[in-house]
C-alpha cells in the first residue's frame, strides 16, 4: 500500500489545521493527503482534523510520502550509518529508517523551518550534540545518531515515543504525558519509521 500524507507548510503560528483525504487508484493502491482541496479532484474527504499548536522545535523535513531515494545515496552512506550506530548502540537499521524518512539520503535536505541535512538537524539540536557544520553528512549522522539514542534512553523501553519526540521534539511527547502527539504527521510518521525499520 502507498501512503502519501503531504505536511502543510508550517507558518510562524505554528497552527495547522488539515483535513484527511483518501484516493484509492485503479491498481488498489491507496493514497493519502492532508492537502486542504486536492487538486486531484478524485479524492474525497475521510477525516476532519482539529487546529494543533506545534511546538517550535517541530521542524521535520518529513512529508508523509513513502520516500524515494537514491541507491547510490544510501551505499554511499552505508559506513558512515554503521560507524554512528556502533558507537552509540543504536540498530543501525533505525537510523537508516530515520534518514530514509527524514531526507530520503539527501544530504543537503533542508525543510521550510530550517531543519538540515541526512537527518534534518536544527541548530539547537546540532549544538546540544556536538555538531559544528550540519551539512557535513559524518557530523551530521553522528549527531543524530547521538541525538535518536538520548531519546531511545529517555523514552526506553517505547520506541514508538522516541521516534515521536524525534519529529516533533521529546516536550512534545512528555507535554501529552508520555503519549504520541496527536500531530497527524507525527502519527504517520512514527508509522513509516517504523514500517521501514521493520522491514
Amino acid at each position: 500500500m502507498k501512503i502519501a500524507i503531504i505536511l502543510l507548510t508550517l507558518f510562524l503560528s505554528n497552527e495547522v489545521v488539515a483535513d484527511i483525504y483518501k484516493f484509492t487508484d485503479a491498481e488498489g493502491h491507496v493514497f493519502y493527503t492532508n492537502v486542504n482541496v486536492p487538486r486531484n479532484g478524485l479524492y474525497k474527504r475521510i477525516m476532519k482534523t482539529k487546529i494543533f499548536h506545534y511546538p517550535n522545535n517541530f521542524t521535520s523535513n518529513y512529508t508523509g510520502k513513502i520516500r524515494t531515494f537514491s541507491g547510490a545515496n544510501k551505499k554511499r552512506f552505508t559506513d558512515l550509518i554503521e560507524q554512528a550506530a556502533y558507537r552509540h548502540q543504536v540498530d543501525a537499521k533505525l537510523v537508516h529508517a530515520v534518514i530514509q524518512t527524514e531526507s530520503a539520503y539527501n544530504s543537503t535536505a533542508q525543510s521550510p523551518a530550517g531543519a538540515v541535512g541526512l537527518m534534518q538537524l536544527m541548530p539547537d539540536t546540532a549544538r546540544r550534540f556536538g555538531v559544528t557544520d550540519r551539512n557535513d553528512p559524518d557530523q551530521n549522522i553522528e549527531g543524530g545518531t547521538r541525538y535518536l539514542k538520548h531519546l531511545i534512553n529517555m523514552f526506553n523501553p517505547n520506541l514508538d515515543l522516541a521516534v515521536a519526540a524525534y519529529n516533533a521534539g521529546e516536550n512534545a511527547v512528555i507535554r501529552y504525558n508520555n503519549s504520541i502527539p496527536p500531530y497527524p504527521e507525527t502519527q504517520n510518521y512514527v508509522k513509516q519509521v517504523l514500517a521501514l525499520y521493520k522491514q
